[in-house]
């Protein structure tokens, strides 16, 4: 009986019925850009500092600057690093009093030049932002004493990727991926675009959080559906594009977000082209080793034969008229326990949920970490996506001439490595500590990248959308994490988050040198197949069969 992957060879592994679904999908990942970053332009945090009433009309009549103005009228203004009570402090003085001096106003409640003296309040009349958009943070005053919502608006839609993850991937894998991507793409764009129209943080918070819970998913499905409708041959290239896709989306974001500096606008300006994805109902077919593993080998063999049509090549007549018998209890429902139930699963696992963790603590952590000294916020989200892409490429050139492992390995160790050297550079090398800073971004990019496609090559076709899900939800913990590693910890120490950095970075490459190699492999059908990864000491003609051969371990 013939394999999926050998009618595929027959049929194309990637001609042109491929390659349309492989565009529609790319689509979608780069259109998930503004929900995983969107805080960075919709909550950009501009300069900002109290407003006091009358110091406009003293500035004007006493003819000051705008930097004598906050010279004379802000606490702490000038010195080095935007103290804090420059930005959430003013004096606790009445402006509007008569008799008041031009050269030193604040004499005038002291007697005497000692500002230092002067008691300070808090901005109780708002603030002032040197901004010409808008962002979250200027229309609900997220600064000072309420700064950590703008975290908490983060954390709302980190916290819906986590929850969402198992929930979607469930679905994913009990319903099929087809319905699984179009019913979290309506759900996604009704959310962005109620998001729009809210008038209070409280509900703001609910639909990012609503946002969360299906974006991710829908993104990984997408991934998954992809790599289970080309060959094996093809699998990891595509897998690789369709993450560099997200890397153009990000890089079109940012043109967008330059270009519409008002958060509202720019949210229904990157919402609204999500309408369009529901077209997938008519352009995307169902995964036909979805569809295997579900025993509708009919719905298959229709899926494979408009495969072979629309990519102008002749079913092999030993395979036309081929019955797609399926075996007793060959239909297998995914379950939580199946992921750990065996040894070779339960390592695979963990090794993976480690792994997306790292992954994601560091990718977000470097972002974080190199943007604390400011700069221009479009320029610096422009270089750091414009760091991913040699990383697709350094992975393509890589992987199917060494292999998985070693490359995803070394990408690990390299951005550990990279984040200590970063921390032992001098401050007044400043060059070499962004070149070093970006060598660990792309090597933690290649890890990331690695890990994603790597995991869907590591689980039977009936539990894989389901086993991504779950591990990658650590990557969600890891999102939730890396905001307290590096803001708390720069506080006892400049470098301290890069040295967390590197022990977590170098212990995951560790660790991925225990899994085994699956270059030139087939996709695993069963539990059986996956337990069998690490006794093949190279890669074999595996047949994968277009029944499921049922485990007796996953029946226990």
């Amino acid at each position: 009986m013939p394999s999926l992957d050998e009618i595929l060879e027959n049929i194309g592994e990637f001609d042109r019925f491929q390659k349309q679904i492989f565009f529609v999908l790319c689509l979608l990942s780069a259109a998930f850009t503004p929900v995983y970053v969107g805080v960075v332009f919709l909550g950009f945090i501009p300069e900002h500092r109290c407003f006091s009433p009358g110091v406009a009309e003293l500035s004007r009549s006493c003819g000051w600057s705008l930097e004598e103005e906050l010279r004379y009228t802000v606490p702490e203004w000038g010195q080095h690093g935007t103290p804090f009570a420059s930005r959430c402090r003013r004096y606790d003085v009445d402006w509007n009093v008569t008799g008041r001096s031009c050269t030193d106003p604040i004499a005038t409640f002291l007697g005497h030049g000692n500002s230092s003296a002067v008691p300070l309040t808090s901005c109780r009349d708002g603030w002032v932002y040197e901004s010409s958009g808008s962002s979250l943070v200027t229309e609900f005053n997220l600064v000072c004493e309420d700064s950590w919502k703008l975290d908490l608006f983060q954390s709302s839609v980190n916290a819906g990727f986590f929850i969402g993850s198992v929930n979607i991937g469930y679905i994913a894998d009990r319903f099929g991926r087809k319905f699984c991507l179009l019913t979290a793409i309506l759900a996604n764009t009704i959310c962005g675009i109620l998001l729009v129209f809210v008038p209070t943080y409280l509900w703001i918070l609910i639909f990012r959080f609503l946002q969360g819970l299906v974006s991710k998913g829908c993104w990984t499905a997408g991934y998954i559906l992809v790599t289970e409708v080309v060959g094996p041959r093809y699998r990891r290239t595509v897998g690789i594009l369709y993450q560099a896709a997200f890397s153009v989306g990000l890089l079109v974001f940012d043109a967008i977000a330059y270009a519409i500096p008002h958060w509202r606008w720019l949210q229904l300006t990157v919402t609204l082209p999500s309408c369009f994805f529901m077209l997938y109902y008519w352009c995307l077919p169902e995964s036909p080793r979805w569809l295997i593993s579900q025993g509708k080998n009919d719905k298959a063999m229709k899926i494979v034969s408009d495969m072979a049509k629309k990519n102008q090549k002749k079913m092999p007549s030993h395979l036309e008229d081929i019955k797609l018998e399926e075996e007793d209890g060959g239909k297998q429902t995914p379950s939580l326990i199946d992921l750990v139930r065996t040894p070779q699963m339960r390592k695979n696992t963990f090794i993976l949920m480690y792994n997306w963790f790292t992954s994601s603590v560091l990718y977000q952590g470097l972002i974080m970490h190199m943007g604390i000294a400011g700069g221009n916020m479009h320029l610096d989200f422009l270089y750091s996506a414009l760091v991913e892409f040699p990383a697709a490429f350094i992975i393509i050139a890589t992987i199917d001439r060494i292999g998985r492992r070693y490359p995803w390995a070394a990408a690990n160790l390299v951005a550990g490595a990279a984040c200590l050297v970063t921390a032992l550079i001098p401050e007044d090398i400043h060059w070499l500590k962004v070149i070093a800073a970006c060598i660990g971004r792309m090597g933690i990019t290649m890890a990331f990248e690695m890990v994603c496609f790597v995991n869907t090559e590591l689980y039977p076709t009936y539990i894989r959308n389901l086993g991504v899900m779950v591990c990658s939800a650590l990557c969600d913990v890891g999102g939730v994490i890396a905001p307290f590693v590096v803001y708390r910890l720069v506080e006892v120490w400049q470098e301290l988050p890069l040295i967390v950095f590197t022990v977590l970075g170098l212990i995951a490459g560790g660790l991925v040198l225990l899994l085994p190699e699956t270059k030139g492999r087939v996709l695993p059908e069963t539990v059986e197949d996956v337990e069998n990864l690490h006794r093949q000491g190279a890669p074999k003609e595996k047949q994968i069969y277009l029944h499921v051969q049922t485990s007796e371990v996953a029946h226990e």
